[in-house]
């Protein structure tokens, strides 16, 4: 392996425990170079590699089969154009208050994938225009993110910013004394997006609910910052809604700040859906790494299959994916089949779901491929 190939393993290494609740971690997460795909072998060129020498392809294919995402899909694509329009909109004057994102999308849509992606390209950005520090000479983090359980405080919150930011006084002091310690991170490292992760972990109609959501509005007219807030059924929770009682009314002036934002999965049930659904199947397989493969392997031959058993997750479809060239390169089979993919094992709720799905599509009440195929 060349010293280019080893230094670059070294950096995907570290970017395998990282973790983002820290500002070092969210740096590597940025500055990762793309991972190096392996070189495509034919069988004979696999045969003459010797033992060494195959146990570091398989290796390398390995890693690169479990990280073959993220896909720039129309979701996602779409998602970052509606989070660009708030994002500069939100550059007014500090004595406007700036308008919250709420992404709120069933599991396994790539709710947070997406939201880090574009959290990455904010962050380059912002970098590229202003550089690494501010003008008083701090360093400049346009990015912070934190995520809550479900006994998460106020306290517990503004100690997660402190947290990232390292800041030396998150070990010791009040709600309140941290939260104007996580102020002057905000302020003195210039942060424009604040992302708070899995907000339905959150009880919002208890007591520890309603300070967070107050906390929330605090943010939103003290912190110079765009709030994206992330999680699963957070209309179904109240953020939205209003009310007569004071806690929905709390919660309703949340949602009166608060563009929602969703996700959807894929579907199959018109021309545009059928041709996004390829479109997605043909970057994966352009993407795999196997002797045996072929042009139409995944998009053509296995497009009914891979949409009943992921139900259009795109989740549930990588997770499928990457298992099934898992299991390709271990037994030798260096291809993925109707035979080895019924081998696979996916996720519980994508198996529940997805028998129905495959007995429309072998009757032909359902169709996953476009009467025009993508080039």
């Amino acid at each position: 392996m060349t010293d280019r190939k080893r230094s670059e393993d070294d950096l995907q290494a570290k970017l395998d425990h990282l973790t983002l609740s820290r500002k070092e971690g969210f740096r590597r997460l940025v500055d990762a170079p793309s991972r190096s795909r392996p070189e495509h072998l034919t069988r004979r060129q696999l045969s003459l590699l010797g033992e060494e020498g195959r146990a570091d392809y398989d290796r390398r294919r390995r890693k690169w089969h479990a990280n073959l995402g993220p896909l720039r899909t129309p979701q996602m694509e779409a998602l970052h154009e509606d989070l660009w329009d708030i994002i500069d909109s939100n550059e007014q004057d500090s004595d406007k208050v700036k308008g919250s994102i709420a992404i709120d999308a069933f599991p396994g849509l790539g709710k947070t994938t997406a939201a880090l992606a574009f959290a990455k390209r904010l962050h380059r950005r912002v970098i590229e225009e202003e550089g690494e520090y501010t003008d008083q000479g701090h360093e400049r983090w346009p990015v912070c993110r934190v995520g809550l359980t479900s006994n998460t405080s106020m306290r517990d919150f503004n100690r997660a910013i402190l947290e990232f930011f390292a800041h030396p006084g998150r070990f010791r002091g009040t709600a309140t004394d941290f939260g104007f310690r996580a102020l002057d991170c905000v302020l003195s490292c210039e942060t424009t997006l604040l992302i708070v992760d899995d907000l339905h972990f959150l009880r919002w109609r208890n007591r520890t609910g309603i300070e967070v959501s107050n906390h929330f509005k605090y943010i939103a007219n003290e912190f110079p910052v765009t709030l994206l807030m992330i999680g699963v059924g957070l209309q179904a929770r109240g953020l939205f809604d209003e009310g007569d009682s004071y806690e929905d009314a709390v919660l309703a002036q949340t949602g009166r700040r608060t563009t929602r934002l969703g996700m959807k999965p894929f579907t199959i049930d018109t021309e545009e859906g059928r041709t996004d659904w390829r479109n997605t199947l043909l970057a994966i397989e352009e993407r795999v790494v196997l002797a045996d493969k072929y042009p139409g392997m995944i998009a053509d031959d296995l497009s009914d299959e891979l949409f009943a058993r992921s139900t259009g997750h795109i989740g549930s479809l990588m997770t499928l994916v990457n298992r099934a060239c898992q299991r390709a390169v271990r037994t030798g089979a260096e291809r993925i089949d109707l035979e080895l993919l019924s081998k696979v094992k996916n996720d519980a709720a994508s198996e529940k779901g997805g028998e129905e799905l495959r007995q429309a599509l072998a009757a032909g009440r359902l169709v996953s491929k476009p009467k025009k195929k993508a080039a």
